[in-house]
């Protein structure tokens, strides 16, 4: 089990998922710019101690974090969002296409049922609506995308840090599931490319991890895409 944080640059590190926090959680991740910070993703919620403690081992106090990015709405990226939002006292930040699902608590877009549980309704402090929105964090931005496709409001982050072009887009890989998450299959082979458009140096994903250099980068992304295509 992976018990200390993962470093992917001195501002930005994995402190959550799978050997991290719960088995059930997708991976969490921290951005720090110079004490100003945010979390990306809040999992199911199971074990949030653990992801609070590992965010003291990288030295990031509670009241430092300033946003929770959600990439979307499903129960292992956002289950744990309403009691994070409540311990932070920090804004929640998703797209607007699936703030309405995180609001009302709804256990089957957000595929909680799939894990036999619920999903406590979350209000959605900025809900954002355009394809491409920044939002300022210590003097410097992150850039929210739209990409929907497994999702319908599905998001990707996009910073700079140690000069390298930082993505955080979890689910790239899919599933694409039209009735039960929503899924659009003509919406997730365009942000695909557009993904592959942003030329990024290292890809956070929810479950498959870290890509590091852009070619390993492009081809995750191209074998992501070339699945969705079919033979």
């Amino acid at each position: 089990m992976q018990l200390e944080p993962i470093a992917i640059t001195a501002e930005v590190f994995q402190v959550g998922g799978y050997g991290l926090t719960a088995p059930e959680d997708a991976a969490i991740y921290l951005i720090n710019f110079d004490g100003h910070a945010a979390l990306v993703d809040a999992g199911g919620g199971r074990e949030q101690t653990r992801l609070l403690n590992h965010l003291a081992t990288v030295g990031v106090l509670p009241a430092q974090i300033e946003y929770l990015l959600l990439t979307h709405c499903h129960y292992d990226h956002a289950g744990g969002a309403h009691s994070l939002r409540k311990h932070l006292g920090c804004p929640v930040v998703a797209h607007t296409l699936d703030a309405v699902f995180l609001e009302s608590g709804n256990n089957e877009i957000t595929a909680a049922d799939w894990y036999g549980t619920h999903i406590h309704p979350c209000p959605v402090d900025r809900p954002l609506r355009e394809l491409r929105q920044t939002l300022p964090l210590g003097g410097r931005t992150i850039t929210a995308l739209h990409i929907p496709g497994h999702s319908p409001g599905s998001l990707a982050y996009l910073i700079e840090s140690e000069g390298k072009r930082v993505v955080f887009a979890q689910d790239v890989h899919g599933p694409l599931d039209p009735v039960r998450l929503r899924s659009n299959r003509t919406d997730y082979l365009a942000s695909l490319e557009r993904l592959l458009a942003l030329n990024a140096d290292i890809l956070c994903e929810g479950h498959y991890g870290i890509f590091r250099s852009k070619p390993v980068v492009t081809r995750f992304i191209h074998s992501c895409l070339n699945a969705a295509l079919g033979p």
